[in-house]
């Protein structure tokens, strides 16, 4: 049973890790949006507006890769264990 105390350590690591970077990305999108938008938008010929749905879909999509590759796995474990 060691080995499921060490899985269920690192999924625990994993998971605040990858929440603190959701966590910071959001922050920096949200306080310095405007900067990274246009330096994004000439460095990839996209419009501001696309950006903002391609970071909301990113954000999105993270969060829900975050919860179930990280939390429910953990939350498992320690259901079980």
């Amino acid at each position: 049973m060691e080995s499921m105390q060490v899985i269920r350590e690192v999924l625990g690591w994993s998971t605040a890790l990858n929440l603190a970077v959701l966590i910071l990305a959001t922050a920096v999108l949200a306080v310095a949006g405007a900067p990274i938008k246009r330096l994004h938008a000439r460095m990839f010929g996209l419009s501001e507006n696309d950006l903002s749905r391609a970071y909301f879909q990113y954000l999105a999509q993270y969060k829900i890769a975050v919860l179930a590759f990280n939390l429910v796995p953990y939350l498992a474990l320690r259901i079980v264990g």
